[in-house]
């Protein structure tokens, strides 16, 4: 690559960075230009130069977020030798998300942000669909009846207990009921 490209690939990543921080932070609307030109340590001109707008840094961003969560349960999911190994396995490896850390706020910044914006829904869609794919082809492996039907149950519980992470403790039963899912 060459340097001027290199330089230009080093500042849209610290400028999606710098996002990923501040939407937590200050909140998806309150991410301005200016703001997000000081975090990542360049100029307001520059931020137009690689985005067309704040909005489209915000999504890629994101976007490139959320993926990286979803696939990290890949590993997850691989590991675990039965589906109760598995339910086991991805409770652990959401006790670092407690409603109030970055990344569950920006998971939460998003998808309100995702109500007004159709690109974003739909890149959202993107990524839950792929994800309910791919556990669905787990459970399958591991004959789980119905597995398309339980894989989208699982996600959405998964999504209902980190967002109510916020409002207090869960309920100890919740590994039971979600291990009698895919049994």
């Amino acid at each position: 690559m060459a340097p001027t490209a290199k330089q230009g690939q080093e500042v849209r990543v610290r400028l999606m960075a710098a996002a990923v921080e501040l939407i937590p932070e200050r909140g998806w609307s309150a991410v301005s230009t200016r703001i997000l030109a000081e975090r990542a340590g360049v100029t307001p001109s520059v931020v137009h130069y690689h985005f067309s707008s704040v909005q489209d840094v915000l999504v890629e961003a994101t976007i490139g977020a959320m993926r990286q969560v979803l696939t990290a349960t890949d590993e997850v999911f691989t590991a675990a030798t039965t589906p109760a190994a598995g339910i086991d396995a991805l409770l652990a490896s959401l006790e670092q998300y407690d409603g109030s850390d970055p990344t569950s706020l920006l998971f939460t910044e998003t998808y309100l942000a995702a109500t007004r914006d159709e690109r974003l829904r739909s890149q959202i869609a993107g990524l839950v669909t792929d994800f309910r794919a791919r556990v669905a082809d787990w459970l399958t492996i591991h004959q789980v009846a119905e597995p398309a039907a339980t894989a989208a149950v699982l996600a959405a519980a998964i999504d209902g207990l980190l967002l109510h992470r916020t409002f207090g403790p869960e309920d100890p039963a919740l590994r039971t009921v979600l291990q009698r899912l895919v049994s």
